[in-house]
């Protein structure tokens, strides 16, 4: 049987993707999708036959269509609101929401043991980026100076982004302590060398014609090493949104990042 998914931010260009991604896949069947203005009862999708639910009621969606996993690329306001609505009703929750805090996801989790049911939350669902940080926390114990540059479009509202923080965190936690941070004399330009996190610095490049670019550089005597990852279309997230969906209905508890899924 079909996993019964529901797309919250169906309008986003995350959400259609997702939904594109979703009826691709024979494994999973579309039953609702949910937008904060709604305005019509169906979801228009001309090139689709089966009339999908549409509305900005998540709760009541949840009661009609019953499904068994949110999948929610909005904000974290939106996020933690959709995820106190179906965590308690027993449907899983796919997360890509960026700015989430440590107190969301702790009571994201507190409501995957409260209800026994499963949640992923994870900071990027490419597996190339995954894999970059993974990689970045293996060098991360021989080397120590490090900077991470992230490049992303012009529309995008937080910076620095969510993967670049969660890279960060998990350098600094695979090395077990702060990386050396060359102080400056002279700062010309206040913030010239981006914001830190653990003796990492961050940049933040915003740009039209960029989609998502990554790159962790470590420096040494002697040596560069460079690890970079290019989204060039919002394609290459949904493979791992789909391995998220699949896997959030077999096992209750919330799981952190999509490596944990890919066994790294």
């Amino acid at each position: 049987m079909p996993t019964r998914v529901v797309v919250n931010g169906a309008l986003g260009r995350m959400g259609q993707e997702v939904i594109r991604a979703v009826l691709s896949d024979p494994d999973l069947r579309l039953v609702g999708a949910v937008e904060y203005s709604a305005p019509q009862p169906y979801l228009p999708m001309p090139e689709h036959p089966e009339l999908i639910p549409f509305t900005s009621n998540l709760g009541a969606l949840i009661e009609k269509a019953c499904p068994d996993v949110v999948v929610d690329f909005t904000t974290a306001h939106v996020a933690m609101t959709a995820s106190r609505v179906a965590l308690p009703l027993k449907v899983g929750m796919v997360i890509g929401s960026t700015g989430l805090s440590d107190a969301d996801v702790e009571e994201i989790r507190e409501l995957c043991d409260q209800h026994s049911v499963g949640a992923v939350v994870a900071a990027n669902f490419s597996l190339g980026a995954v894999l970059l940080m993974h990689l970045a926390s293996i060098a991360s114990r021989f080397f120590s100076n490090a900077e991470i540059i992230e490049l992303h479009h012009d529309k995008k509202l937080d910076a620095p982004s969510g993967t670049a923080l969660a890279t960060a965190r998990m350098m600094s936690r695979s090395r077990g302590t702060e990386f050396v941070y060359p102080s400056t004399e002279k700062e010309v330009l206040a913030g010239v060398r981006g914001g830190e996190v653990g003796g990492l610095a961050i940049h933040s490049i915003r740009l039209p014609g960029v989609m998502a670019t990554q790159e962790v550089l470590f420096g040494g005597q002697g040596q560069t090493l460079l690890l970079r990852h290019d989204a060039t279309s919002r394609e290459s997230y949904m493979p791992g949104v789909i391995l998220a969906v699949k896997e959030v209905v077999k096992t209750p508890g919330l799981v952190v990042g999509l490596d944990r899924l890919l066994g790294l």
